[in-house]
C-alpha cells in the first residue's frame, strides 16, 4: 500500500505540472522525504497526507481508495475489509458487500469524534436505510427531531426523510449501515 500511495502521489504531482521542490515547498515537507515517498521507501501518518492530498487539490480519500474491480465475491473476510471511503476526513467507510449489482449497500462505518460542535445539515435521497451501533453513542437527526442510539440501538427510516447523523462525544463510533441502492419505483 506504501508504493501505492507513493506512485499515486508521484502520478498526480506530475499531472498537475509540479516539481519535487515544488510540493516541498507548499508542503513543508523536505524534498528527500517527498522523493522517498514516491518510491514507497518511507510511510507517512495520516495527517500528513491530507496536507499532501490539500496541495494536489483531491480528497484524502484518493490516496487511500483502492482501485478495485466489480467483483461477485459472496463472502469478506474481517481480514479482507478495506476503506472504500474517507470522508470529510471524519467518517470511515469499509464496504461489506463485493457485489455492487445488488440493491443493498451495507457498511462499517467509524465516526471519529469532532474537533468542534458543528451544524449538521440533513438531507433526503432515495431508497431506505438501517443502521445498527456497534459502539459509541450516535446522534440521528431525522425528520427535524434528534435521538441519540447506543450500543445495540438501531433505527431503520426511509432515506427520502431529511436525516443525518454525526458522533458528539470524544469517543469513536462504530455503525453497521444497510442502505438500498436502487431508485425507489
Amino acid at each position: 500500500m506504501i508504493a501505492d500511495v507513493g506512485q499515486k502521489i508521484k502520478n498526480l504531482r506530475k499531472e498537475k505540472g509540479l516539481t519535487l521542490k515544488e510540493l516541498s515547498d507548499d508542503t513543508s515537507f523536505s524534498v528527500g522525504f517527498l522523493s522517498q515517498l514516491e518510491r514507497g521507501l518511507t510511510t507517512i501518518a495520516i495527517d500528513s497526507l491530507e496536507k499532501i492530498a490539500k496541495s494536489l487539490n483531491v480528497e484524502l480519500a484518493y490516496f487511500i481508495q483502492e482501485d478495485r474491480k466489480k467483483d461477485k465475491t459472496v463472502v469478506i473476510r474481517s481480514y479482507e475489509k478495506e476503506v472504500s471511503q474517507v470522508t470529510s476526513n471524519q467518517f470511515i467507510h469499509y464496504d461489506l458487500c463485493g457485489n455492487k449489482d445488488l440493491s443493498m449497500m451495507p457498511r462499517l462505518i467509524e465516526i471519529l469524534p469532532s474537533k468542534a460542535k458543528e451544524q449538521i445539515k440533513s438531507y433526503p435521497h432515495c431508497g431506505e436505510e438501517f443502521l445498527y451501533v456497534l459502539e459509541g453513542i450516535l446522534t440521528l437527526h431525522i425528520g427535524g427531531q434528534s435521538y441519540d442510539l447506543f450500543p445495540g440501538d438501531s433505527a431503520h427510516y426511509q432515506s427520502t426523510i431529511d436525516h443525518n447523523w454525526c458522533n458528539n462525544t470524544n469517543r469513536i463510533v462504530k455503525i453497521i449501515t444497510v442502505h438500498s441502492t436502487k431508485k425507489d419505483t
